[in-house]
């Protein structure tokens, strides 16, 4: 299984520029999303992301070479994993998961539920919360290069009163798709094994734990 340490930026807040933070997470390792589950689904596209976090927020940064980008989707909670999207899923015990589902321009879908099928869309009060900034380079060719970075404030997690994840053991996964692209594909950081393309496995999420001065134990 695979596992991250996200260590932590003391410096970020609710009035932190996220260019600043953009910055600052280009400093951290980088993670590829590179495992292909579906083979008929390989392509180009390359991903890769960074994440952190504060004493009030989650921060993450997506990095994504692709080509033909589709960004049809503006509201939130419309269905933007059929545009050039990436996904972060995480659970923080086994009631249930959120999945954060991002295009890139940065139109926002999250839900909250046990599986797939028993899932409810969080408030558009919660998700409008959330700040993020987005940056599309045509590079070569038919190749666009795009960042997204994301802050994700605790109160984000409705179902969850999080006032501290320093040492915070939880479960995730990172995935990118584009179910209306014309190469449509799904790749995914911690490998799922299922027949066909289903992010929604919370039992094949990798570890991830906020802060570096304590064990991870499941």
């Amino acid at each position: 299984m695979k596992s991250i340490v996200a260590p932590f930026l003391d410096i970020v807040s609710a009035s932190s520029d996220i260019s600043d933070i953009s910055l600052q997470l280009d400093k951290l390792p980088k993670h590829l999303v590179d495992c292909f589950p579906w083979p008929v689904y390989k392509n180009e596209t390359a991903v890769n992301f960074s994440i952190a976090a504060s004493d009030s927020h989650v921060l993450l940064k997506f990095r994504v070479k692709e080509k033909n980008i589709r960004a049809i989707n503006t509201t939130i909670n419309s269905p933007v994993y059929e545009d050039s999207c990436v996904e972060f899923f995480i659970a923080f015990d086994d009631a249930g998961y959120y999945n954060f589902e991002f295009n890139c321009i940065g139109t926002r879908l999250a839900e909250y539920g046990k599986n797939r099928k028993h899932r409810r869309f969080l408030p558009p009060s919660a998700i409008e919360k959330i700040v993020t900034t987005t940056v599309i380079k045509h590079v070569e060719e038919d190749f666009y290069l795009w960042h997204l970075t994301i802050m994700m404030p605790f109160g984000t997690f409705k179902h969850h009163d999080l006032t501290n994840i320093r040492n915070q053991g939880c479960r995730a996964n990172f995935y990118k798709c584009g179910d209306k692209l014309p190469s449509p594909h799904y790749i995914v950081w911690s490998p799922v094994f299922t027949a066909e393309p289903d992010f929604h496995q919370p039992k094949y999420f990798g570890e991830l734990i906020f802060g570096t001065d304590a064990s991870f134990t499941r």
